[in-house]
């Protein structure tokens, strides 16, 4: 398959399909995928990006489990035909895909369609981090 026929070099840059990974608890394994269709990835910041999840999980039906977690953090998961990690929930390494710029563009941040992104809380993150263990591991 040549590179342009590719499904995330289908779509412009300026009306992206993207999963958002949202996770309620590392030890458990529980998320839920959040798809986004018709985002603007030259002109949606890190931070309406967020935004936008808080409102759906805030507002979509289905998402009761979730409005009780504090989601504050954007990690980039993979990319559409990208490697993804052996970890379920998350991927552990390359915390340098933590999205910190929340001016910054998706796709200055590296967005293509159909990325997946995890959004978490940070302090639940890190804390899994020091111990990786799942309840589906002891």
């Amino acid at each position: 398959m040549a590179d342009s026929q590719l499904t995330n070099h289908l779509r412009p840059n300026d009306d992206a399909t993207l999963t958002v990974r949202v996770i309620k608890s590392f030890k458990f394994r529980t998320e839920r995928s959040l798809v986004l269709h018709h985002i603007d990835l030259n002109t949606t910041t890190v931070a309406q990006l967020k935004e936008l999840a808080k409102q759906a999980v805030a507002t979509q039906p289905g998402w009761k489990p979730y409005r009780n977690v504090s989601l504050d953090t954007l990690k980039l998961y993979t990319k559409a035909h990208g490697a993804k990690t052996s970890n379920l929930i998350i991927n552990l390494d390359h915390d340098d895909w933590i999205l910190r710029d929340e001016e910054k563009s998706l796709a200055e941040a590296g967005f293509e369609n159909e990325t997946e992104v995890s959004f978490f809380n940070l302090n639940d993150y890190e804390e899994f981090k020091l111990n990786p263990e799942t309840s589906w591991d002891v």
